[in-house]
């Protein structure tokens, strides 16, 4: 490729010699008048009107010169060059770079130099772009001067999935000319391949889940149609099975409807008032049960007056019955369970309602922590199915705790029991926001 070395219209060079041009005319226009004058051929007044309409013209292009915006050292500044077209590729909100025809960076907004902080102004772009799959999009971009798209995956410093577009642009020159640019835009899909692999792990979890009960279930009702169909205690026995794999069926498919029912209104803070106190008790009344065939004693440290939140009743009640049934089921080896609230005071930090259950059993481990309340994760699965949960609790838990404006803590050391926090914002009035 070889580069016009001839100095742009109105650069320096170009000033100069049409100063040089304009002062040999007007120069020459003053002689040849004052000749004519001297020579009696030519009055004065109308020589000295000639002059002036000669050296007019002659600063005509000096003139245009003075008018024109201010240039660079290397020449010429074009139209993709100016301000208007840096300040439009700033504003841009995804990572955006501007190039030249051969792949030089005009401009590049804050996004794109965090994420290929190699780009240079006026430095080409395949220098600093190492992926092979950009290296090749803009490649064909320059040789065709089509549209182009690759997707690309960085491993470092974290795994992300980006997607790159380059664009053929036409901006028009001062001049009436044409400048052919290139606009590179990059966007972000990790969320929607994180999203897209959840939906997938989703999908294969909860087949697997329903498949289980209802394998058991066909296979029992074809026991008893056959080799116990007449035999009273196998029946018996197969019929308790059954039982308690269509109610843990039944329980699945609630969770996931009440999953999917608090997802699709998560963007909905609950207005109405609702009573912490008399919600919690509520939820121990109706576990008293499960707590005596257990062998666990659930134990309240609750204020005596009404605690209020902006909440909805029916979904908190299905937090509480979720941990404090936890609580029961995976830390009775402790012997008790302990249901408390409690209500931080600005002066000791943001304001806030806790309500914290803690069982005294085996602890969960570290390495468990992070994940507990992903959908289906099980520290486990054996040992969970055996107490009849499905994997989904927390995870509903936690979306409902989220709907409130709220957050769930978990804390919990190896072999010394765990503690399952609720916060919440305390209940603020129309009148009071």
């Amino acid at each position: 490729m070889t580069v016009d070395a001839s100095p742009p219209p109105f650069s320096k060079p170009y000033w100069l010699q049409q100063l040089r041009r304009s002062s040999l005319v007007i120069l020459v226009a003053g002689i040849s008048l004052a000749t004519l004058v001297l020579m009696h051929d030519l009055k004065l007044s109308s020589a000295v009107l000639v002059f002036f309409c000669i050296a007019g013209v002659a600063m005509v292009p000096l003139q245009m010169q003075a008018n024109m915006p201010a240039r660079g050292a290397g020449g010429g500044e074009r139209i993709t060059e100016g301000m208007a077209v840096r300040a439009v590729i700033a504003a841009m909100p995804e990572p955006t770079v501007l190039l030249d025809r051969v792949g030089r960076v005009l401009h590049l907004n804050a996004q794109a130099a965090q994420i290929a902080p190699a780009l240079r102004h006026r430095e080409l772009a395949l220098f600093a772009l190492r992926s092979p799959e950009i290296i090749a999009a803009l490649r064909d971009a320059i040789a065709t001067r089509e549209p182009q798209r690759a997707t690309y995956v960085e491993r470092v410093p974290v795994e992300r999935w980006m997607e790159l577009a380059v664009t053929p642009l036409q901006v028009p020159t001062e001049f009436g000319g044409i400048d052919n640019c290139f606009l590179m835009t990059f966007r972000d899909q990790t969320p929607l391949r994180r999203a897209e692999e959840m939906r997938a792990d989703f999908v294969a979890n909860a087949s697997h889940e329903l498949r289980t009960p209802l394998a058991a279930l066909s296979g029992f009702i074809d026991t008893l149609q056959g080799p116990a169909r007449d035999d009273p205690k196998a029946r018996e026995r197969f019929l308790g099975i059954m039982h308690a794999q269509a109610t843990r069926m039944a329980r699945l498919i609630d969770d996931l409807l009440s999953l999917s029912r608090v997802e699709l209104s998560a963007h909905v803070r609950p207005e109405a008032r609702v009573d912490l106190v008399a919600i919690l008790r509520q939820v121990i009344d109706g576990l008293e049960v499960l707590a005596g065939e257990r062998g666990v004693v659930i134990e309240t440290q609750l204020p005596e007056g009404p605690v209020f939140i902006s909440g909805d009743t029916e979904e908190l009640l299905r937090v509480f019955e979720n941990l404090i049934e936890n609580g029961l089921k995976y830390g009775a080896s402790g012997g008790r369970v302990t249901v408390s609230l409690a209500q931080m005071s600005p002066d000791e930090g943001t304001p806030e309602v806790r309500v914290a259950v803690r069982d005294y059993g085996p602890g969960i481990a570290p390495e468990h922590l992070p994940r507990l309340t992903e959908r289906f994760y099980r520290t486990d699965v054996g040992h969970s199915r055996a107490q009849g949960g499905t994997g989904l609790g927390l995870s509903l838990a936690k979306h409902i705790v989220s709907r409130h404006g709220g957050r769930l803590l978990i804390e919990s050391a190896f072999g010394k029991g765990a503690t399952f926090t609720v916060c919440f914002p305390p209940f603020k009035s129309r009148a009071d926001a």
